[in-house]
């Protein structure tokens, strides 16, 4: 296993970095639970628009360890909840998704008054990706 690589980084960002739609697991009491989602990477991470109440963000809060899949990419990692969309401290990954996901951000579906839509966070800890034939296994910690 190798640690990130501006190669691997650079195709992680080209691949992800734009609105993308991955499959995220969790489990609880050893039932696993999979959902698809819009999301995007930055900096070994995925981030995710929704409701701090939702099913996934229970789950996460009891276990946080998680897996996701996308495009050629499986990895695991720990869900992380950063609170409140519109929180002070989530000014620079919120004007992101703002951008990244403008073509639906604000369709009416997403209530930003609400102090529970919230960002939930992805940090990679380890991944395997295939690129041109070539698999990388990555280490992101």
């Amino acid at each position: 296993m190798q640690k990130l690589t501006k190669e691997t980084e650079a195709i992680l960002s080209e691949r992800f970095g734009r609105d993308s739609i991955i499959a995220l697991a969790t489990s609880v009491d050893n039932i696993p639970y999979v959902r698809e989602l819009d999301a995007f990477y930055e900096d070994g991470a995925f981030y995710v628009l929704t409701h701090g109440l939702s099913g996934k963000m229970k789950q996460i809060e009891r276990n946080p360890t998680v897996a996701l899949a996308g495009d050629w990419f499986t990895a695991q990692g720990t869900g992380v909840d950063l609170g409140y969309f519109g929180k002070e401290g989530n000014a620079r990954i919120a004007g992101k998704m703002r951008q990244v996901f403008s073509e639906w951000i604000d369709n009416g579906h997403n209530d930003f008054e609400d102090p529970n839509t919230c960002i939930l966070c992805i940090r990679l800890i380890h991944g395997i990706l295939f690129s041109n034939g070539t698999r990388y296994e990555i280490d992101f910690t």
